[in-house]
């Protein structure tokens, strides 16, 4: 199956991963249609699991890059990313 994907062309890739990644997303929100009640305390884990992946891809998306482009200004690094953060 990889090498069957490695030799298609960049197109065929995104395409094929865009609906594997729409596939997962279906499936876990059909579980709203089989199920009546969730567990308190399972929803709270994915509630901090949820966050955490969002606070990660704030991180390596946005605050790393801006610390980076700031580095050489007469501002400390940090400041402008702690500003945006804010």
């Amino acid at each position: 199956m990889i090498d069957y994907l490695q030799n298609c062309s960049p197109v065929t890739q995104a395409f094929i991963a865009g609906l594997f990644t729409w596939g997962i997303t279906a499936l876990g929100a059909s579980f709203v249609f089989v199920t009546k009640k969730v567990n308190k305390k399972l929803l709270e884990s994915m509630l901090g699991f949820a966050g955490g992946v969002m606070i990660a891809a704030s991180f390596w998306s946005l605050l790393a890059p801006s610390i980076e482009m700031s580095q050489g200004n007469n501002l400390p690094s940090w400041l402008p990313a702690a500003v945006g953060f804010f």
